[in-house]
């Protein structure tokens, strides 16, 4: 055979003996070989999906996912919104919609992430937890047969007798709570499960948390209604301003309760550059649970609890008192009007809608629409733009501009009770027929013009204020679920699993020779340290001999 052959044969040789020791996968060379077949495909499926990689991916698109449901309105937390996106963003709209980006929390893409970052958990929890169960129920492994291979060792010799050695090493290691037993002439002992425990507990956390999630998405239900002081409230379905819940929620769930706006209290920082920043912001409500009648105070983050449900304050305004007359003077409205603020300084606006019983001087029936434009404290002193410069009633001013016709409540058309569609009315001229708003103080009338009637702003000066109430079944799970995700991924990240063996064995000068080694399964600093502190302990009973050299030259100086 030639040198070139025996080269070649050497090299294929070594290759295949290197393809024996790989663990990577062999490509089938065989024309026509076999096949993964329908159960083996789904098998590798279930792999990859059950493995931690696929899992972190599942969860990190999950938290993407949940971006454009932050970012874009969604219908099911206020429809207007979304209709006002979709009103300015015409080309965009048409995209979203088939994205389902209105509705990210429902939609198909994302519930189907959703449920295979379930699965995929439940698939790396179970082999996992059934593998600790084991490793609980088993010993820790004897020692290995050279332990000054491990990165943390030490050795010395004793007088001591091998099986006093292994006694005193046994007592040491389960004082300083390690599982520890004797196999053969070494004691072996491990510490530190509670990682691996950490670790479980906080991936069934995160399972608990995703089941609390759909729990409270299918059973939640969560309404809002703006109450004006001396006004109430009964939880039924008909009294509600808004009210949306999950699938799986029935009417008949409503907590029966009710409660009455009893007075709103505000207070604002009036100097400094807080300026206009709330100091106190609080609700005093009178509710009645069951028969029996209570009194609370709801204030921003302490909500009221009545039962499983929550009531919450989130907003305040003012509700102007007002009066309008017909053309004889009869009074066909009176009553507070609850306007809407588009500012911090609580500049407000709404409508005043009067539907029936209006008629002018000639007996002519028709409705009344107002656009009131109200600011709690005007400028220089009533001088100024229309925009208030503080958020308490210290200078209140209401503009009004009157409309007479057809308020189209009629038409089959839903309408904003806070807007005013004037496409079927015709506006009042004021006094000049400069076709402004009229302002006025408390107190004051604006006259309608050929005997039309008139509108008074009243002195009384209402508030009101804007409540929540919400029932959500899996907040108190999630929450349990957080807690214990946290307290899971402390552990595993702060606790370390290591290993110690400690072997004494008899020397061939009749001396004990003691070995102690220490593994840990990530590398850490404080397992060096550890070891030496067991060594330490472990001296004070086995205490270490003097070296042959030394002892000979004590007895040489004796002589």
């Amino acid at each position: 055979m030639s040198k070139t052959d025996t080269t070649e044969t050497g090299r294929t040789a070594d290759e295949a003996a290197g393809a024996q020791l790989s663990t990577a996968p062999q490509e089938d060379t065989a024309i026509g070989g076999p096949t993964l077949g329908v159960v083996g495909w789904i098998r590798w499926f279930w792999r990859q999906l059950t493995s931690m990689r696929v899992a972190l991916i599942l969860l990190f698109m999950l938290s993407l996912g949940a971006v454009p449901g932050s970012l874009i309105p969604q219908t099911s937390a206020d429809e207007l919104k979304v209709q006002a996106f979709k009103n300015a963003h015409e080309t965009l709209t048409p995209l979203y919609e088939k994205l389902q980006f209105f509705d990210v929390y429902s939609s198909v893409w994302f519930s189907a992430i959703y449920i295979l970052l379930f699965v995929s958990l439940i698939g790396c929890i179970v082999p996992r937890s059934w593998q600790f169960v084991g490793q609980l129920r088993s010993r820790p492994p004897g020692a290995p047969r050279r332990l000054d291979r491990l990165p943390a060792y030490t050795t010395w010799r004793t007088e001591a007798e091998p099986e006093q050695v292994r006694e005193a090493a046994l007592a040491v290691l389960k004082g300083r709570r390690f599982r520890a037993h004797t196999a053969g002439n070494a004691v072996a002992a491990e510490k530190g499960y509670l990682r691996e425990v950490g670790n479980l507990a906080f991936h069934v956390a995160l399972i608990v948390m995703l089941v609390a999630f759909a729990w409270g998405q299918l059973f939640k239900s969560e309404g809002g209604k703006l109450i004006v002081e001396g006004d109430g409230f009964s939880n039924t379905l008909t009294q509600y301003d808004d009210f949306k819940s999950g699938s799986q929620f029935g009417v008949d769930e409503l907590e029966p309760f009710s409660f009455t706006l009893n007075s709103f209290n505000g207070t604002y920082e009036k100097n400094g550059p807080q300026r206009g920043t709330p100091r106190t912001f609080e609700a005093a409500v009178s509710y009645s649970q069951g028969g029996a009648d209570k009194k609370a105070v709801i204030k921003v983050n302490e909500p009221l609890k009545v039962g499983d449900s929550k009531v919450y304050l989130i907003a305040h305004g003012y509700a102007p008192v007002v009066t309008v007359k017909d053309g004889r003077g009869k009074t066909v409205f009176h009553g507070a009007v609850p306007l809407l603020p588009i500012d911090n300084n609580i500049t407000s606006t709404g409508a005043i809608k009067v539907m029936d019983g209006y008629r002018d001087k000639n007996g002519k029936k028709e409705q009344l629409g107002f656009q009131a434009f109200f600011v709690p404290t005007f400028a220089g002193a009533g001088k100024g733009t229309m925009f208030s410069q503080f958020p308490a009633l210290d200078f209140p001013v209401m503009a009004l501009t009157g409309f007479h016709g057809d308020l189209r409540v009629n038409s089959g058309l839903p309408q904003n009770v806070y807007q005013l569609d004037s496409s079927k009315m015709k506006q009042f001229a004021v006094t000049g027929g400069t076709g402004k708003a009229n302002r006025l103080l408390p107190g004051e009338t604006m006259t309608l013009p050929d005997g039309a009637g008139s509108i008074t702003f009243e002195k009384d000066i209402k508030e009101w204020a804007s409540f929540q109430i919400s029932q959500q079944p899996g907040n108190g799970l999630a929450l349990t679920g957080a807690i214990a995700a946290i307290a899971g991924l402390t552990g595993s990240l702060f606790i370390q699993r290591r290993r110690v063996w400690v072997r004494a064995a008899r020397g061939e000068d009749g001396v004990t020779v003691v070995e102690m080694a220490g593994l840990g399964r990530s590398e850490s600093a404080k397992l060096p340290e550890e070891l030496a502190e067991l060594a330490v302990m472990l001296t004070a009973q086995a205490p270490q001999a003097p070296e042959p050299a030394e002892a000979a030259a004590e007895e040489g100086a004796e002589k």
